[in-house]
């Protein structure tokens, strides 16, 4: 799942002139897609890492990839111009965009000691979750960019495969996961991704398709009955059970597709309020839609 960026390729691209990015409302503009498109056709192997790419976030076995982009992200300094090579790579799998009117496009997501341990900005345990999770139409891939990881050597990301861990329920702890009894987290001032969800269904399709709507905060942070979270937290043990982890380095780029994989991180190492603010862990999110999906929970 680690896709490394022939060197060929990487020439090429740190003196490629992307231009400046346009949004259409929350959504990367047409008109700058098909820019990208069309300096990134001209590249050398750009086809072939890309058909890698998107074949390794949606064949049966796949689900997540890293594109390794430190050797881009030295030599251009995580400046814009690399954000928008990263950005061309995203475009190349589905339609970047942010459901968050604070940040027009990519998010940050820093290390703060003061914040929740649980968060992404946090310094513990983030358990495994898909975000969005409560919205009707949740973004199809999740992406991290790592600008910085931890200087202490913390924080590994962790994956499961959501399906492959319904598989393993009994049939009875699936039931009582398809009914439309959980719910989490608030919902306000979001852009393109549909209404608010609640109560819905983790399992909204049938074994094997569609989104796993879990997060594993709800187990402590959403008052659920006695057996409807009794079988949340069988599959938060399944998630656990089946989970990879690693460490990402500086510019590499984690995409998850969410119909498939659920995603978290261990704790950050401690001494967190020893390292200065600008030296802390970095990552930047950005949401991808699949085109022309108009679909809710399916």
């Amino acid at each position: 799942m680690f896709i490394e960026i022939p060197r060929e390729l990487e020439a090429a691209l740190i003196d490629l002139p992307l231009p400046e990015w346009k949004l259409d409302g929350f959504s990367l503009a047409k008109s700058t897609i098909e820019e990208y498109q069309a300096e990134l056709a001209a590249t050398p192997q750009f086809e072939e890492t890309a058909a890698k790419l998107r074949d390794a976030l949606t064949r049966e076995s796949g689900g997540y990839a890293v594109l390794r982009l430190g050797n881009l992200a030295k030599p251009l300094g995580n400046d814009d111009r690399f954000l928008r090579l990263a950005t061309a790579f995203a475009a190349a799998v589905a339609v970047p965009f942010s459901p968050f009117p604070r940040w027009p496009l990519w998010k940050d997501i820093g290390v703060k000691v003061d914040k929740d341990p649980g968060k992404s900005s946090g310094i513990g345990y983030n358990a495994f979750h898909m975000d969005l999770v409560n919205a009707t139409r949740p973004p199809d891939y999740t992406t991290l960019l790592c600008v910085r990881p931890d200087p202490l050597g913390g924080g590994p990301s962790i994956l499961s495969d959501a399906h492959a861990a319904v598989a393993r329920l009994s049939d009875n702890t699936r039931a009582l996961l398809a009914e439309t009894a959980y719910h989490y987290g608030a919902f306000f001032d979001l852009y393109g991704v549909g209404d608010e969800y609640k109560p819905f269904p983790i399992l909204g399709g049938a074994l094997g398709e569609g989104f796993v709507r879990f997060t594993a905060k709800m187990l402590e942070r959403s008052e659920l009955g006695q057996a409807h979270a009794e079988a949340a937290r069988e599959l938060a043990e399944e998630l656990v059970r089946g989970q990879v982890s690693f460490l990402l380095q500086a510019g590499d780029y984690l995409i998850v597709n969410q119909r498939r994989f659920l995603h978290g991180r261990e704790a950050l190492q401690s001494g967190q309020e020893k390292v200065p603010v600008a030296d802390r862990r970095l990552l930047l999110q950005l949401f991808l839609r699949t085109p022309g999906d108009m679909s809710s929970d399916a």
